[in-house]
């Protein structure tokens, strides 16, 4: 191969050509390094016929490519999904390609770091802190700022029993390998209908054949358990397996639940990982040797040697939807790459989306069902609580029926979790005198006030501001009020209510890591917590044997907002925090504050009867052309100057498509200003499309955006299956 198509790094930019000197080895997937003017860039070797390029030369003018890198190439089932994904979601190669190639240091050779470890040795002058630091590392070996923390004191301290010969180098592969799960490490007792669950999906598994399937289980049903054997017979095939978890929080709950099961934890892969670490995992996974890999949507990308099996849980959760850069939903791109690769993906969720029991009625996947709780466990019995009728005390938000509640279940020594979805003190903060609320200066969105850090934030844009004592815009003092309730007003109300408890709020805030969601964990099992006021971080994933109250503080929230999947997201959300409720051996009760409890949403989830609820919004979508019957696609246009983001979005809806050359198989609605008008300091405008589900909508909206030229300033993104609409 003397010649090759490279994809480089760099989204700007097409597929290049470049010469492969001699000597030098490529095929299709070779990650290479490849000259771009002054600059290297990375990029992939593709195959002509599948990337064409608008910038062919002859091979007279072609410049050499740098090198090869020391890595697998991308196999030809992720080259076919990164393709797919890029043509679909009407995104640049590049941009999916980086995703592939996710830590640049696993690109290079071995690497090898100075670990340390004790000789034996006393040093002849043992200070305190060097004698603890000896007692405390013991036969332990790691990095100087690791024995460190180990032995709670400086590093200095470390430093100086390495120059007296207390503790000597090691030089340690950086690439070790991990420890492989043990299929029959602690093979679990099933219930009949878990062992006819696993049984059909370790049959997918031993077939090797693509074969989605919706694994549908009341919360508390044994899910993790019935595909977690399906995980144990790809591994022992030596076979890959990739388990898609919708939130970083519950990575580590699922680490220790995994270890408890195979013996060892799998390969994590998330946000939160260290570069080191990042690497180690990539390599890992790219050689072949991380038998299981669990991670957030960006694991789903990367480039397993040699794949068995995909487990997407909470399959429903919105949060699998990528809303920056490459606009993706994990759970669809998921079934792709099952696809590509000739592997069963299962789809595991206690309340499925309608799109994917749409997919289910069309036998496009099959349908694995667990009916009911496991063992003892039953569902928890749901009550609405009509606000109008029974209204919380004034300047208080908790019903009297849910403070008699748990008044109730802390007597008998159990746990209560109220859940609201809303961060922070109040949603609002506004003067009483002149009416001033505080907004955002970057973007048209509230300040929330946060009372346990005395900020008031944006939770769009990440700015802060300190709460000020005066009005900025009377100059009154004391005259600040905080309307409606955060989960910090909520936990302020049950620590006055309950002074005795012991109180828990958990947000994003307050657990931004795997490890502060594990030390969260281990409280709630100790009972060191005695109420959780919480956001959707608690609704799912989480199993607390004692806790059985389970109290919504506002049902009617999901509801605001003009969303096609609105009172769908309602019910999944309710559905899954009150299936914390009642899950061990102790019956569970759940109460909702709504004011609508004649809404449908609320007499479903009262009544219980969800197939009756899904049938009625399957049907309302149906009439209205919506997913799954129909096709959206979102166009956003954004900048910093106003003027430009106006006149772009008003070109770009005059070059629409007559809607009668598509014989009305398409309509555009707008432009016209975003619900969040502002975001990050740009003004931004919608257009949103409507098209009929046999209809390519890609290729309209890709002929249709190339004939508009913006200025560069302007920024057009496309998002196809839009799940926000703000």
């Amino acid at each position: 191969m003397s010649r090759a198509r490279v994809l480089v790094l760099n989204s700007a930019l097409g597929p290049l050509d470049y010469r492969v000197p001699h000597g030098m080895s490529v095929e299709p997937g070779s990650v290479v390094v490849a000259p771009l003017g002054p600059r290297q860039l990375l990029g992939v070797v593709w195959e002509p016929e599948r990337m064409p390029s608008d910038a062919e030369v002859g091979d007279n003018r072609l410049r050499n490519l740098v090198g090869v890198l020391p890595v697998p190439a991308l196999a030809a089932p992720l080259r076919r999904l990164i393709e797919w994904t890029a043509d679909y979601y009407l995104s640049s190669p590049a941009a999916v390609v980086r995703m592939a190639l996710a830590s640049t240091s696993a690109l290079e050779g071995s690497k090898t770091i100075t670990e340390y470890r004790a000789t034996g040795d006393v040093p002849g002058r043992l200070t305190p802190q060097r004698e603890q630091a000896l007692e405390r590392i013991g036969a332990t070996q790691g990095l100087i700022r690791e024995l460190a923390a180990i032995a709670e004191v400086s590093d200095a301290v470390i430093r100086g029993l390495v120059k007296t010969g207390a503790l000597e180098p090691v030089e340690v592969d950086i690439d070790s390998p991990f420890p492989l799960p043990d299929p029959a490490f602690a093979a679990p007792a099933l219930s009949p209908d878990q062992r006819a669950a696993s049984a059909t999906l370790v049959a997918d598994v031993s077939a090797r054949a693509f074969a989605p399937t919706l694994l549908d289980g009341v919360t508390g049903s044994g899910k993790t358990e019935v595909y977690f054997e399906a995980v144990a017979a790809a591994i022992r095939e030596n076979r890959q397996c990739l388990v898609l978890l919708p939130e970083i929080a519950l990575t580590e709950p699922f680490l220790k639940r995994f270890a408890a099961r195979f013996g060892v934890q799998p390969v994590a892969w998330h946000s939160g990982l260290r570069s080191s670490q990042r690497r180690r995992a990539w390599r890992a996974i790219a050689s072949g040797q991380a038998l299981v890999t669990v991670g957030a949507r960006s694991a789903l990308f990367l480039p397993y040697a040699n794949l068995g099996l995909i487990v997407v849980d909470e399959a429903h959760e919105t949060s699998f939807k990528q809303e920056e850069g490459v606009h993706y939903h994990a759970r669809d791109v998921a079934v792709m790459r099952g696809k590509f690769e000739q592997i069963p993906v299962i789809l595991a969720s206690a309340t499925p989306a309608i799109e994917t029991r749409q997919q289910v009625a069309l036998g496009r996947y099959a349908e694995v069902k667990l009916p009911g709780r496991w063992g003892a466990a039953e569902m928890p019995a749901i009550t609405a609580i009509d606000l109008i009728a029974e209204p919380p005390e004034r300047g208080r938000w908790i019903a009297p029926r849910l403070l008699t509640a748990m008044t109730e279940t802390l007597e008998r020594r159990e746990q209560v979790l109220l859940f609201l979805n809303r961060r922070g003190y109040a949603p609002l903060t506004l003067c009483r005198t002149c009416g001033h609320r505080f907004q955002c200066p970057n973007c048209t969105a509230w300040m929330v006030e946060h009372r346990l850090v005395r900020r008031l934030a944006c939770h769009h844009c990440g700015h802060t501001e300190p709460v000020p004592k005066v009005c900025p815009e009377c100059q009154n003092e004391d005259t600040l009020a905080a309307v409606g309730p955060g989960v910090e007003r909520i936990a302020d109300e049950v620590t006055a209510l309950f002074p005795d408890a012991k109180i828990a709020v958990v947000t994003s805030d307050t657990m931004w890591s795997p490890a502060k969601a594990a030390e969260f964990v281990a409280r709630m099992e100790a009972h060191d917590i005695d109420i959780v006021v919480g956001t959707q971080l608690v609704t799912k994933g989480y199993h607390f044997p004692n806790l059985t109250l389970v109290g919504v503080i506002d049902a009617d929230l999901g509801l605001d907002g003009g969303d096609l999947r609105a009172s769908e997201r309602t019910f999944q959300q309710i559905m899954q925090v009150a299936g914390r409720a009642g899950r061990g051996a102790k019956p569970g009760h759940v109460y909702i504050q709504t004011h609508s409890p004649g809404a449908s949403v609320m007499q479903a989830l009262v009544s219980g009867d969800a197939e009756a609820f899904y049938a009625a919004e399957t049907e309302h979508r149906r009439e209205a052309g919506a997913p799954p019957f129909g096709r959206f696609a979102g166009i956003v246009v954004s900048s910093e100057d106003q003027a430009a983001a106006v006149e772009t979005a008003r070109l770009i809806g005059r070059a629409a498509p007559d809607p009668d050359t598509l014989d009305g198989a398409m309509e555009v609605y707008g432009p016209a200003p975003a619900p969040l008008a502002m975001l990050r300091g740009r003004h931004r405008y919608r257009l949103l499309v409507h098209a009929k589900r046999g209809l390519d909508v890609q290729d309209v909206i890709r002929d249709w955006l190339g004939r508009v030229e913006w200025p560069a300033k302007v920024r057009v993104v496309v998002d196809v299956d839009p799940y926000s609409f703000v």
